[in-house]
C-alpha cells in the first residue's frame, strides 16, 4: 500500500508543489492524480480520488483531467 488516508485540499488556480524526501510518495500521488497508473499493467486502485467533487477514476475524459493536472519531471523526457 503506497498511499493511505490522504486529504489534500489544493487551492483553485494556484501552483502547488509537493516537496518531501525521496520515497515519501510524491510521485506516486502525482501519478494517481494524473491517472498515469492506468498505463501500468497490474496496478490496483482502491478508494476514491475526487477533484472538484468528481471521482477522477469514474467515467471522465482523462485528456481533460490531464489538462488540469500538470506535472514537471525531474528528468525531462520529451520523446
Amino acid at each position: 500500500q503506497a498511499l493511505k488516508s490522504i486529504n489534500l485540499p489544493i487551492p483553485v488556480r494556484q501552483v502547488t508543489a509537493l516537496i518531501g524526501p525521496s520515497g515519501c510518495g510524491k510521485s506516486t500521488l502525482l501519478r494517481c492524480l494524473n491517472r498515469m497508473n492506468d498505463l501500468i499493467e497490474g496496478v490496483k486502485i482502491t478508494g476514491k480520488l475526487a477533484m472538484d467533487g468528481e471521482d477522477i477514476y469514474g467515467n471522465i475524459d482523462v485528456a481533460d483531467l490531464r489538462i488540469k493536472v500538470g506535472m514537471v519531471f525531474q528528468k525531462p523526457n520529451p520523446f
